[in-house]
């Protein structure tokens, strides 16, 4: 058991509040993990009390319309570019001039966008399964590095990202089927990865055509939780918090490609990241597929001191496999500072 406690914190400004998890000395190099979809800060749980004990800071905050953070109204609160002005407010309420960013799912955009509109703000940035993209994290930039073999492209005209245009044309009904069965989505979203699923063109790239996630049930299955990935009390939690928000701003984050993309290209001086730089790759995800196809090749064309690291977990990689995450993030950390 680890000697460091977690602490519950919040820090408020005129625009937000976010509640943050923090572990570790405070005055320490801070070490922020940002988590994404449809998380929250204890999706970092196995790593707060591991990079206090190493001398960090380790922070992670529920993100805008998580858990208990601020909840915003509308759909374009949930642009990138505001969380990234929470992230560095963050970052000055706790005194730091700079810290090394963790980001996983929609977490990673936020972190990929904090390098290239304050790089002055990083000892260094690191992602889980979502790989840099210069210009922003839209389906028309990620559908251009679609493994065709997989997704023909009459078939599967944006490969796997087939289920963010759901949410553009259909947001209340992705909306509504999540919410019909909060604990049913918990346990069907939160599944280890199943290396069987390789070659095969995944669920995501099939949403529209069946009418949603779930099909004609409009709610999620009821099936066990998978303990390799969450606890009783882990599903408690995010079960406790996506009830009592709802979906809409998680969802939302998915509906603003176009204010992302234009937030991304107002950086275009600094699409060349020049901080060290750890990516992830989780051999058994097959959305964010990154292992033997393109998708991370223009993160090594942009990324001048890049390293790169594969782990065996599916898409939910630091609660899957923690250990190996873990291990990754120190050895790189270690020639860091």
């Amino acid at each position: 058991m680890s000697a460091f406690q977690v602490l519950e914190n919040v820090t408020k400004s005129a625009r937000h509040t976010c509640f943050y998890l923090s572990c570790g000395r405070a005055g320490a190099v801070p070490m922020i993990f940002l988590h994404g979809w449809p998380e929250l800060s204890i999706s970092w749980r196995h790593q707060l009390p591991v990079f206090a004990g190493l001398g960090f800071h380790a922070v992670a905050p529920d993100m805008r319309g998580y858990g208990r953070s601020s909840i915003y109204p509308r759909h374009e609160d949930y642009a990138v570019e505001h969380s990234v002005k929470d992230m560095i407010e963050l970052l000055d309420s706790l005194g730091q001039e700079k810290a090394i960013w963790v980001g996983h799912d929609w977490g990673s955009p936020v972190v990929w966008a904090i390098a290239q509109h304050h790089p002055s703000r990083c000892h260094g940035v690191a992602n889980l399964c979502v790989p840099y993209l210069p210009g922003g994290l839209n389906v028309k930039s990620a559908a251009a590095l679609a493994d065709r073999n997989i997704y023909p492209e009459k078939e599967f005209p944006v490969a796997q990202w087939d289920y963010q245009l759901f949410y553009l044309e259909n947001f209340k009904a992705a909306t509504r089927a999540f919410e019909a069965n909060i604990r049913g989505t918990v346990r069907t979203l939160f599944r280890s990865g199943n290396p069987a699923y390789k070659g095969k063109p995944s669920r995501t790239a099939q949403i529209r055509a069946n009418g949603g996630w779930f099909g004609p049930a409009q709610a999620a299955p009821d099936m066990p939780r998978d303990e390799a990935v969450i606890s009783e009390e882990d599903e408690h939690r995010y079960v406790a918090s996506l009830k009592r928000n709802g979906f809409f701003g998680p969802d939302s984050w998915y509906m603003n490609p176009d204010a992302n993309t234009a937030y991304a290209e107002s950086a275009k001086a600094n699409h060349n990241l020049k901080m060290p730089v750890l990516f992830l790759h989780g051999i058994h995800d097959f959305v964010c597929a990154t292992v033997e196809t393109r998708l991370a090749d223009p993160m090594r064309k942009h990324c001048s001191n890049l390293t790169e690291a594969t782990v065996e977990s599916g898409h939910w990689m630091a609660q899957e496999k923690p250990v190996q995450v873990n291990a990754a993030l120190a050895k790189w950390i270690s020639a860091l500072l």
